[in-house]
């Protein structure tokens, strides 16, 4: 069988354009009805996606008044979805920084067994500024301190999901044994960070356990994606961008002991997707009409560390502006962002709206025959395995993809026409972990 795409949709609300639910026919509230992403869901479902997913953010970090945000818990919004659609897979944000071994590693593993093993697990270690006083943390660690606590986080969870051995489970009514107590292993873990008893209290879920899911891409990040993760969600702003970054995760995955082709690559791309390529555009440009750029341009002074009033809409970036090595959270966002706007020459206006339009990501913009040549191109020159599709509006944007692009990339003999596998595991081709017992 030829190597076959995978495509996960990112689900946002009223979709990613930052002016989404300005449009007309938006709702805004669409971010607290659950039957909003229950229908989202069945339209992947109906595309025979992978998967869906969504973000998580454990505070304000801009104004309310910006735009609807993803303010519903998202390991409930996949219980909820679990039970609305029976193939596609779930996944989830949460973080090491914010959360406790222990208890993440049975939410998720409850969730796994209530979904038929189709869950995974997006690991973030963020920790921006307006976040942490919210857990009582105002000395923000480095990035590199981070991730050595979420590596150490991992590692215990990691353990807990392993801790039931794959027979452990008897359910014997004869002689009155549920579970065997030896193949039920406390994991007694004391490290720097985090000191755990164990056992979990789930057995094995149906998949073994959930998928791990990474998205930083900064050196700290691919190096802990190259150890821990099974599917990865990167920002790659030129086909150049996405083979170098491609090639350098595979490698440190190798070195690492594992099978390149087991860490599922998968850039994101926002689409706007018309009949025509002049319908397209149109549509792009309705959306970029009705960005508001105050709070953009606030952020971007703040990130830069350029008062606002220097940040001249109409001419490019200062030449001095904030290092990448000066920023706290989100340093390989902040450097794809200054490294787009110095290459193609943007003014600061030009900057925020690209922004504004894609969060970072590649924008296509044309016809569902354009967007499949773009992702038949990176597919099959080793830019990707897939991707990570943001639409700018929903559900109509995920509608048009899953009617208008899958199908001729199912002609191509790119992606599945039905699904083989009931499991996330099963249609990223993962193998079930094996037990350290």
């Amino acid at each position: 069988m030829n190597r076959q795409l995978h495509l996960n949709t990112f689900i946002n609300a009223v979709g990613h354009h930052e002016a989404a639910w300005r449009l007309p026919e938006a709702v805004p509230n669409w971010n607290l009805d659950i039957e909003h992403y229950k229908n989202l869901a069945r339209i992947a479902e109906r595309g025979t996606l992978d998967s869906i997913f969504f973000a998580d953010i454990q505070g304000l970090i801009s104004s309310p008044s910006r735009r609807p945000g993803e303010m519903l818990d998202p390991v409930v919004k996949l219980t909820a979805l679990a039970a609305a659609t029976e193939r596609i897979g779930l996944i989830a944000t949460a973080s090491t920084t914010f959360d406790d071994p222990f208890n993440l590693a049975r939410r998720f593993a409850s969730v796994d067994i209530v979904s038929g093993g189709r869950v995974g697990w997006n690991v973030v270690t963020s920790i921006a500024k307006e976040i942490g006083p919210n857990f009582g943390v105002t000395d923000f660690p480095t990035p590199e301190e981070r991730y050595a606590r979420a590596d150490e986080f991992i590692d215990v969870v990691l353990k807990l999901w392993d801790s039931w051995e794959d027979d452990a489970l008897v359910v014997d009514k004869a002689r009155g044994i549920y579970a065997d107590p030896t193949k039920v292993h406390r994991i007694d873990h004391a490290g720097t960070y985090y000191s755990v008893q164990g056992p979990a209290l789930l057995p094995p879920t149906p998949q073994g356990r959930p998928i791990i899911v990474q998205a930083g891409s900064s050196g700290p990040g691919i190096a802990f994606a190259a150890k821990y993760a099974e599917a990865v969600f990167t920002a790659q702003g030129t086909i150049e961008e996405g083979r170098a970054f491609y090639a350098d995760l595979k490698s440190q995955a190798a070195a690492n002991g594992r099978n390149p082709e087991h860490v599922i690559i998968l850039p994101g791309i926002v689409t706007v997707i018309g009949g025509t390529e002049a319908e397209a555009q149109a549509k792009a440009r309705q959306l970029d009409e009705l960005i508001v750029l105050d709070h953009a341009h606030a952020q971007l002074a703040d990130q830069t560390g350029v008062p606002i009033k220097d940040l001249d809409l109409d001419r490019p970036l200062p030449e001095h502006i904030r290092r990448p090595e000066e920023i706290v959270d989100g340093r390989s966002r902040y450097e794809i962002t200054i490294e787009m706007a110095r290459r193609e020459s943007l003014t600061v206006r030009e900057l925020l709206i690209r922004l504004n339009g894609s969060r970072g990501h590649q924008k296509l913009i044309g016809t569902p025959e354009q967007i499949a040549d773009v992702i038949e191109t990176w597919f099959t020159t080793g830019a990707s395995d897939g991707f990570n599709v943001m639409p700018a509006t929903f559900p109509d944007g995920l509608e048009d993809f899953v009617d208008h692009v899958v199908p001729i990339l199912r002609r191509r003999g790119l992606f599945r026409s039905a699904y083989d596998a009931t499991t996330l595991r099963g249609h990223y081709g993962l193998p079930m972990p094996e037990s350290i017992h």
